[in-house]
């Protein structure tokens, strides 16, 4: 999985505007909904403790936190349901894409994703076209600061970890998808400052890009980014 797929980079970036803010708020915000569905109670529902601290990373306001949670729960009346879907497509240089979209209506988002995409010479592709080239993990982001990498490595081993890749003062643990919740606790009870923690997907196998390509995917990853629907962009990088 790209490092910058995660959340494509949005919560790292600098000199956020307000529309890139509100952008941001509204992607968190469903994330937040869907969780929700599984229980209001964060303590009771791991999936919506994940994302409620992706949320808290980027300063979500508690009333936009604590709103998204009444919607996810149906406490709040008319609200238009939120689904989430994964599309499947190649984008430059064929790489292999999954596209993790949250969306109040199907049919408008899957248009306007499908543009983005052959706009920049790619293409969507049926269901489980792309899907069986990934696999679901357990992704954990764990801040090395002043530490030993090699240290925290360990430390993340000890904990449970299947692998791990460092880049940029980041380890990156994978984990079984079962076992995401207890290697999280594990490695917070060994002193480590997690990032964030989801459930993500990860390649069986990664290819490389020309540099012209690879210019074409960056400029398409951005195009998604500003699309309000997208969640998260995987890919086989």
């Amino acid at each position: 999985m790209s490092g910058h797929s995660h959340w494509a980079g949005i919560k790292h970036r600098k000199g956020i505007n307000d529309a890139k803010r509100a952008n941001i708020f509204t992607k968190f915000g469903r994330l937040i909904t869907i969780a929700a569905r599984g229980g209001g109670n964060p303590d009771m529902n791991f999936k919506l403790k994940l994302a409620i601290d992706q949320a808290r990373s980027v300063n979500m306001p508690k009333e936009n936190i604590e709103r998204a949670i009444k919607r996810g729960t149906g406490e709040l009346k008319d609200a238009a349901e939120i689904q989430e879907i994964i599309y499947e497509a190649y984008g430059p240089g064929q790489v292999a894409m999954l596209v993790k979209a949250a969306t109040d209506n199907k049919n408008r988002t899957q248009g306007e994703i499908k543009n983005i995409i052959a706009k920049a010479g790619g293409k969507m592709v049926s269901a489980g076209s792309v899907s069986f080239l990934f696999k679901q993990v357990g992704n954990i982001n764990v801040t090395v600061e002043n530490k030993d990498p090699y240290e925290t490595e360990m430390k993340a081993i000890d904990a449970g970890a299947e692998d791990t890749v460092y880049s940029e003062n980041i380890l990156t643990i994978y984990t079984r998808s079962e076992n995401l919740q207890k290697v999280k606790d594990n490695l917070e009870k060994a002193g480590l400052k997690i990032e964030d923690a989801a459930l993500a997907y990860a390649p069986l196998q990664k290819i490389s890009l020309s540099e012209n390509d690879k210019l074409d995917y960056e400029k398409l990853l951005e195009n998604l980014d500003e699309q309000q629907d997208v969640q998260i962009v995987y890919d086989n990088l």
